[in-house]
């Protein structure tokens, strides 16, 4: 452990003052200012000392500094230029060592590159893009093996889903293309400026040992998840059609040989089942 001073409320307002930033809606920004929430974080996250860690979102460095404080390096992409340049200062103010922290400036929704190639993610993440966001990184940096995110009650129950639950959907479905998910526990609307009209939790997500599938299968395994669950009420036979050959008859043969039922619908099909359907549609 590092001797780092976490923020509180009063640091956090300064320094939002000092840089001018009143968080928006737009971008999704909630600060959280209770240091113990930060840890909570961090110790679901068992982020151990000297791990390389990459955070989504650091704002003005709460949960970094939670993070730095276990020892770890942290990778912090942040896409508003105030808080970027201000994160590496807020750092060393509060006693963090040099060549500990490592910030990017850039949008996480296409960042392509990391430092240090991080083993694990943390972050709070913007309500508004927290899954594309969560994808994009499992996507780029098959090296995230683990983390713990803040997310929005509903997208995170969401991502924990299981298949035949009523809020199993595309987002469920794809997430475990990577791996395993869960729920990891919940925080209070009150650690937050400004306080948010919503709840939030926090899922964890450990990586497969080995990827599902190729890239080309992916992508068409995505593509069929997409099409399930936008028409979810209709049997898969019917709303799998447009790409399954054109009918509901020559898509009904499709899943069968795919060992999937054709009246079945998106919400009780795993994501291998996905992937065995776009095997079949591929030969």
């Amino acid at each position: 452990m590092t001797a780092v001073r976490l923020l509180g409320a009063a640091d956090i307002r300064r320094l939002a003052a000092e840089l001018d930033v009143t968080p928006t809606k737009k971008l999704g920004q909630n600060f959280v200012v209770d240091a113990n929430t930060v840890r909570k974080i961090v110790q679901a996250a068992k982020v151990q000392d000297g791990e390389r860690v990459v955070e989504i979102g650091p704002g003005l460095g709460s949960l970094t500094l939670a993070i730095l404080e276990r020892g770890a390096r942290v990778t912090a992409v942040e896409i508003d230029s105030r808080l970027a340049s201000r994160l590496a200062q807020t750092a060393a103010e509060q006693g963090v060592a040099d060549g500990q922290l490592t910030v990017v400036e850039h949008d996480a929704m296409t960042v392509a590159e990391l430092p240090g190639d991080p083993a694990v993610l943390v972050a709070n993440l913007p309500y508004n893009v927290s899954v594309p966001v969560l994808l994009h990184f499992m996507q780029t940096f098959p090296t995230l093996s683990r983390g713990v995110v803040m997310v929005q009650a509903e997208v995170g129950e969401r991502l924990a889903a299981a298949p035949g639950s009523k809020i199993y959907g595309s987002p469920s479905a794809k997430a475990a293309w990577y791996g395993s998910w869960r729920l990891a526990g919940t925080v209070s609307r009150r650690v937050f400026w400004p306080v948010p009209n919503v709840d939030s939790v926090l899922v964890g997500f450990e990586r497969a040992d080995e990827p599902l599938g190729t890239v080309e299968e992916r992508t068409a395994t995505f593509r069929l998840i997409d099409l399930a669950f936008q028409q979810r009420r209709k049997m898969l036979r019917q709303a799998l059609s447009r790409d399954l050959g054109g009918s509901a008859a020559s898509a009904s043969e499709i899943l069968a040989a795919a060992d999937v039922d054709p009246t079945s619908r998106g919400e009780q099909l795993t994501v291998h089942d996905f992937l065995r359907i776009a095997r079949v549609l591929a030969r």
